[in-house]
This record gives structure tokens, C-alpha cells and sequence, in this order.
């Protein structure tokens, strides 16, 4: 009996290291033979406000299940957002299919400002000001992993950069 209850109780207290997020549930059908077979696809963005993002995409015939399966999917596909002074580094523009999402740097204190999804998934990433600008299809599951490729092109933008740098004491002569 003490067991079971201390259990629970480490259940309780166990910390998330991720803040999680419902983007769009939406309930699809696949026609058989038979009818229709009846899904829910649930979409989820997780971050933990230090840089680090991630959006997953899960398919069940019932909501928790799919939630769980989501979310297994952001937290296998998490990128780091390079931040600098609460913003991003660079403008960046990025394509999914008809969706196009513009971001920018903004001054302190701007804020973000984006739309529904492109501002969830910036506020799960710790990024605190920012301009951007959907453009094209409206259609949320694009928009999101338009902006993902965005902030995961920057992520490798900022890697090459860093190894092109010349050491301290390094010698710069071409060959």
C-alpha cells in the first residue's frame, strides 16, 4: 500500500523539462471499404523557454493517444534557436509547401510580433521580440514546420560560421 502511494507521489513531483503546447486538433477520415475509419491528428509544440524547440505530429483514433504520440515526435525533433539579447540572430525566410514565414530580429522591448502559430512556437523557444510575417497558405501544420526549418537553417548557419572563425594564434595564410 505505501508503495503504490509513494509512487504517485513521484509522479506528483516529477519536474517537465519541457512546456508543451497544442497547436491544432483535427479529426481525418480515411475511406475503406467498409467506410470510414475515423483518426484524431493532433499537433504540439514543446520547448523549455532556454532556446530549445521542438514540434511533433501524432495520428490515433483517440486524442490522448495521439497527444502522447506528438509528443514523443517534438521531443525526437528538437532544434536549438540561437538567441541573442532575447532576439534572433538574423533575418531568416523559409517555404513549406504554398507557406511562407518571414522572421526578423526586433529592438528590446517589441515583443513578438507574429501570428498565432509562429508566436507559440517563438514563445516555447525563449525568444522574447520578434517581427514576422505569414505569407501565402494559412494552413497552421505548414506555417509551424515553416518556421521550424527556419530556426533550424539559422541553427546551422551559426555552426558554419563559428567553425570558419580563425583560432587565437592561428595562422591565416591561404595554400
Amino acid at each position: 500500500m505505501e508503495t503504490r502511494a509513494k509512487q504517485n507521489n513521484a509522479r506528483q513531483q516529477e519536474v517537465k523539462e519541457f512546456e508543451e503546447s497544442i497547436l491544432q486538433i483535427d479529426r481525418v477520415a480515411k475511406v475503406v471499404k467498409g467506410g470510414k475509419i475515423l483518426r484524431f491528428r493532433v499537433t504540439v509544440v514543446i520547448g523549455d523557454k532556454k532556446g530549445r524547440v521542438g514540434l511533433g505530429v501524432g495520428k490515433a483514433r483517440e486524442i490522448p493517444s495521439a497527444i502522447q504520440k506528438a509528443l514523443n515526435d517534438a521531443k525526437r525533433n528538437l532544434v536549438t534557436v540561437p538567441i541573442k539579447n532575447n532576439t534572433i540572430f538574423m533575418r531568416m525566410d523559409s517555404v513549406k509547401n504554398t507557406a511562407h514565414v518571414f522572421l526578423a530580429p526586433a529592438v528590446e522591448g517589441t515583443g513578438i510580433v507574429a501570428g498565432g502559430v509562429v508566436r507559440m512556437i517563438a514563445e516555447k523557444a525563449g525568444i522574447e521580440d520578434l517581427l514576422s510575417k505569414s505569407i501565402g497558405s494559412p494552413n497552421a501544420l505548414n506555417v509551424a514546420q515553416a518556421t521550424m526549418k527556419a530556426f533550424a537553417d539559422m541553427e546551422k548557419i551559426m555552426k558554419v560560421s563559428n567553425l570558419r572563425k580563425v583560432k587565437e594564434g592561428g595562422s591565416n595564410e591561404a595554400k
